[in-house]
């Protein structure tokens, strides 16, 4: 995993977990605006090996998503047996960029809890990123999102859904006319425009937007 991902997948975890910089920079006995400037900067450009093994344990993640080695073959059984908590427990789920296609980083979540959260398959859920203020207050710009993919078009009801539009995903709240079965999709923020009794074969719907998290601003 390249640097970049690397900061962008300690940046989803940190938020997901409400934590902040200056805590986990204390965490691995680092001055408070270590972890920051890792992040923003990369100042670091890696983490410490001893670092990156005490946030991986905390977030509960493989060290290679923090930017650590990928298990050789004869380090398998090591490997599986030093992981098989966190594999059974927890599954990571891709984060993925501004047009919903290629995987940023992967963001953990445990997976009794998310099993419950989804309509079906785990292995179809996404994390997004929020991008701009069209869902404010209800959703904030950076705020990760996580979206059930096979929960889309064909089970379509009242909800927030993640919709491909112009190259990008955009997230808007999609509702629909019981008399002409046409589909409202708006944006929570006034200011925004909406766009009434849209032909829901026409929409480009990624998943339904099922849960999000945020830091405390």
């Amino acid at each position: 995993m390249n640097a970049a991902a690397v900061r962008r997948t300690l940046d989803t975890l940190i938020h997901a977990r409400g934590e902040d910089y200056a805590s986990v920079s204390r965490l691995i006995g680092r001055n408070s605006t270590y972890i920051q400037q890792f992040i923003r900067r990369g100042v670091p450009r890696k983490l410490d090996e001893d670092d990156r093994r005490t946030l991986a344990r905390h977030f509960d993640v493989p060290e290679h998503v923090l930017g650590g080695p990928e298990a050789r073959v004869g380090q398998a059984v090591i490997a599986r047996a030093a992981e098989a908590s966190a594999v059974d427990d927890y599954l990571l789920i891709p984060c993925l960029d501004a047009a919903g296609d290629a995987p940023e980083a992967a963001l953990a979540f445990q997976a009794r809890w998310v099993t419950g959260l989804c309509s079906d398959n785990p292995q179809a859920l996404t994390v997004l990123r929020i991008a701009g203020d069209a869902m404010h207050p209800t959703l904030s710009h950076g705020d990760p999102v996580l979206v059930d993919t096979a929960d889309g078009a064909e089970a379509l009801r009242d909800g927030i859904y993640a919709l491909r539009s112009g190259g990008n995903v955009v997230v808007k709240r999609l509702t629909r006319n019981p008399a002409t079965q046409g589909i409202a999709i708006k944006s929570d923020n006034p200011g925004w425009p909406n766009w009434e009794d849209c032909a829901a074969e026409s929409l480009d719907i990624v998943g339904r937007v099922i849960w999000v998290g945020r830091e405390l601003r």
